[in-house]
């Protein structure tokens, strides 16, 4: 589809980022002289008068919240083909998911940031709106006039108002983050489920890694040894089955956080674990893969038990083919070289797998591939990984569809399952891009060779 040049007085300067059911624009204000950010539903939805009322309900949402802390909408309209839009403020400095693409961040900053999350949250309830998809890839920074830095909480697709939310009949919510009472149909939800979901961001902030499923989250001391006892248990508490366990309130949690900030002497992160960062970054980074608005997109296999599904990355560069069924799950917008140790920045990338909550552990079986373009050594980064978890390691030569490379093979790990490392280049030596692949399965045949030669990469 032909991009277009402008919406209403809006002229486009480039997409930020795209889900099912919506792309989100970078645009100019010419009368005002300002960015702003433009939502457009996509054309294959226009038709659904439920789905285009959600997306409406969206923006109603976003304008009842009237708070600093909540992405602040400006405008409304519809395209000629008579598809809604909305125009929102432009948050300029990515998403929490980009920032922490590095690994976990100071503590003091993941408690600050979370709190502002959680603030937001707090604003949102007492507009009556309860959010149901807090995560980092929507939550917005952005530049404050004072030079400081401002946390947004965006994106209210699933957002309910407080009254119709205690009576809610669909799962909803996103893996990783989402509260027992959100995944199952039925089950009427408070704000405290908003609170589980802040729970799980400072998890990922303090550790780099997505908490498991409700009531099996991996203390985070585990994963960054020295943490004060109190952080873990705030977080922890947040991240309660129960609700009638967790913090009562955002509000209540935000305070606490601010709390355990403030307080002097925090233990910092000891050298042995920066140590281990160097074996598991790779699957930590990776499994933030996001930008911009973009969200995780749940796919389903097709119908009639097609063996194999090709996805793409939102750039259009990345192609790949993997068997059916590990397709459920698919983050597309990109990633950091710099978690390979290569020269920082974004580039295309994307990860899919049967279960992204699971990605990030790399002690957990799951099906899935990652793919990255890179520049740099990427074969010398590839010969430097280690998977200690797993009992064998071999390395071959792969050569196939224009690509030629190394691969690692790491067997015997967590379940049975297997862990591949390849670093590709174009075969006949050109200067071309050079992609980082990596596939974990559990059991069955290897199914790296036929990844790798249905890669298409541009």
């Amino acid at each position: 589809m032909h991009s277009p040049e402008r919406i209403g007085r809006y002229r486009l300067r480039q997409r930020l980022g795209s889900g099912a059911f919506a792309t989100v624009w970078l645009a100019h204000d010419d009368e005002l002289d300002a960015l702003v950010a433009v939502k457009v539903l996509a054309d294959n939805w226009s038709h659904r008068l439920d789905v285009r009322e959600r997306f409406l309900s969206e923006a109603r949402l976003l304008r009842r919240a009237g708070s600093s802390r909540v992405v602040q909408v400006h405008d409304i309209g519809e395209l000629d083909d008579g598809r809604p839009y909305f125009v929102m403020e432009y948050a300029d400095g990515g998403t929490l998911a980009d920032l922490g693409a590095d690994g976990p961040l100071p503590v003091p900053e993941a408690l600050e940031l979370t709190a502002l999350a959680a603030r937001g949250a707090a604003a949102l309830h007492e507009a009556g709106i309860v959010h149901r998809d807090i995560k980092p890839t929507n939550l917005l920074l952005a530049t404050a006039r004072d030079g400081g830095r401002r946390l947004l909480l965006a994106d209210l697709g699933l957002a309910k108002s407080l009254a119709q939310a205690s009576a809610l009949t669909l799962a909803a919510g996103s893996a990783g983050y989402q509260p027992p009472e959100q995944a199952e149909p039925g089950a009427g939800i408070d704000e405290r489920a908003d609170v589980y979901s802040l729970g799980a961001v400072g998890y990922e902030l303090l550790t780099g890694t997505v908490p498991g499923p409700p009531g099996r989250a991996v203390p985070p001391s585990r994963l960054r040894p020295g943490l004060d006892p109190a952080v873990e248990r705030a977080v922890l508490r947040a991240l309660e089955p129960d609700r009638e366990r967790r913090w009562p309130s955002a509000r209540a949690f935000a305070d606490e956080l601010d709390r355990l900030a403030a307080a002097p002497a925090r233990p910092r992160w000891s050298g042995a674990l920066r140590g281990r960062r160097a074996v598991l970054g790779v699957a930590a980074a990776v499994a933030l893969v996001a930008a911009g608005g973009a969200v995780a997109l749940v796919l389903h296999r097709p119908a009639g038990g097609a063996e194999a599904a090709r996805v793409r990355d939102s750039s259009g560069r990345i192609a790949v083919q993997v068997p059916a069924g590990w397709n459920r799950e698919l983050r597309d917008s990109g990633w950091d070289p710099h978690a390979l140790g290569l020269s920082g920045g974004r580039e295309p990338g994307l990860v899919v797998a049967d279960d992204l909550s699971r990605w990030s552990d790399l002690g957990a079986p799951v099906n899935g591939v990652f793919v990255g373009v890179g520049e740099g050594d990427l074969t010398g980064r590839v010969d430097a990984l280690a998977h200690s978890g797993c009992r064998g390691t071999d390395r071959r030569a792969f050569t196939g569809s224009g690509r030629r490379g190394t691969v690692r093979v790491w067997s015997g790990c967590a379940g049975g399952s297997s862990v591949t490392e390849s670093a590709l280049r174009p075969s006949d030596g050109a200067h071309g891009p050079r992609v980082y692949v990596q596939v974990r399965q559990r059991g069955g045949p290897d199914a790296t060779d036929g990844i790798l030669r249905s890669l298409r990469v541009t």
